[in-house]
């Protein structure tokens, strides 16, 4: 018992730096780990995946908020653009977890596998990663649309859309630092509502393992919650201190990997 939750300790530093110096909630590392980890915890194979899913969202809570506050210091957080996505953002969540209480773990991971893997290719091709469609963030139906899709694909991929909003906002031409900065203020809003509603859809379900609420397991989560919170801030750091390609080609590439690995194990 002592091994899975050491290696929950080790992720979530990795998870919390990941968060602070990429803006993602950190569910891009957490996910993963915890399909390896939830296993030897005696998971059932068909909940492995949803209680991943769910648990980490729950870890995004915490891990959000000590990415946002790091990146507000450096005066790179749109909060005027959180206010704006919000009430459609959790919506788009609530929908997202509908959708996966509806598929096998199987096909969630295949799933999370697949939309890595294509915001992957965002970062690291050139003519992807350089493209403006606007010098302005959408307004109207076009808001409502993307921010209820950021809801539904990071509810499905157990990430706080981070990497959803730093692709939109680069090709609106946002600097890449200040899009980083805002895509951290999503995690918040998105884990929130997700992490209610991975809890709901998991209720009474038989097997999962001790300390689990629904599809989310408190002691696995607050192992992570534990060190990500306490590296968030370095990743932070060195955000700041990284050039904007240098940013795109790490990001890209580590998308990449953890796209390929959960494809694999799906």
């Amino acid at each position: 018992m002592l091994l899975p939750f050491a290696i929950l300790l080790i992720a979530g530093i990795a998870a919390g730096f990941a968060g602070g110096l990429f803006g993602i909630g950190g569910g891009f590392v957490v996910v993963p780990a915890l399909v390896l980890i939830l296993p030897l915890l005696h998971t059932p194979p068909e909940m492995v995946t949803h209680l991943a899913v769910g648990t980490s969202l729950a870890t995004i809570i915490f891990t959000s908020i000590r990415s946002v506050r790091s990146h507000a210091r450096h005066d790179s957080v749109d909060f005027a653009l959180l206010r704006q996505w919000a009430p459609w953002i959790v919506v788009g969540t609530a929908v997202g977890a509908w959708i996966a209480d509806l598929v096998s773990s199987s096909m969630l991971a295949l799933i999370f596998g697949c939309g890595v893997l294509a915001f992957a290719a965002h970062f690291l091709v050139p003519a992807l990663n350089e493209r403006r469609v606007s010098d302005t963030m959408p307004g109207g139906a076009a808001r409502i649309g993307l921010a209820g899709g950021v809801g539904l694909l990071s509810a499905l991929l157990g990430i706080g859309g981070g990497s959803i909003t730093t692709m939109v906002k680069t090709m609106c031409g946002s600097p890449i630092h200040r899009a980083i900065g805002t895509a951290s203020g999503m995690g918040v809003i998105i884990a929130l509502p997700g992490s209610i509603g991975f809890i709901l859809i998991g209720m009474g379900e038989k097997g999962l393992p001790w300390g689990s609420l629904g599809y989310v397991n408190i002691p696995a989560a607050l192992a992570i919650i534990a060190t990500s919170v306490l590296a968030a801030p370095l990743g932070v750091a060195a955000a700041h201190k990284l050039s904007p390609l240098l940013l795109r080609t790490v990001f890209g590439m580590y998308l990449i990997v953890v796209g390929v690995t959960m494809i694999a194990n799906s």
